[in-house]
């Protein structure tokens, strides 16, 4: 797994989140929206070599957005997961 794939995967979760956050402007939305971009804005702005698990605050999102919804079943759910899988796997502790 590749630093690429992980942006990729956080640039398909803002998009949703975007769409979302467009639609119904809560503020976990605004939140997780606003993680992730801090998120894309770590790997733009560091060295690869550099980073580290605890400069990406997307971790715990899937658990936040359930905690402000009961909209078990939306597909986001399962774009965030896998984006916070990737970083756990690229960045181990």
């Amino acid at each position: 797994m590749t630093l690429d794939l992980l942006k990729q995967q956080i640039n398909k979760v803002i998009l949703q989140i975007g769409e979302q956050y467009r639609q119904n402007p809560k503020p976990i939305l605004e939140l997780i929206l606003k993680r992730y971009r801090n998120a894309l804005d770590v790997i733009n702005n560091n060295e690869p070599d550099s980073l580290k698990q605890g400069q990406f605050n997307i971790i715990g999102g899937v658990r936040a957005y359930l905690d402000s919804s009961s909209d078990y079943n939306n597909p986001i759910l399962e774009e965030m997961y896998k984006a916070e899988q990737l970083v756990k796997h690229l960045f181990p502790f």
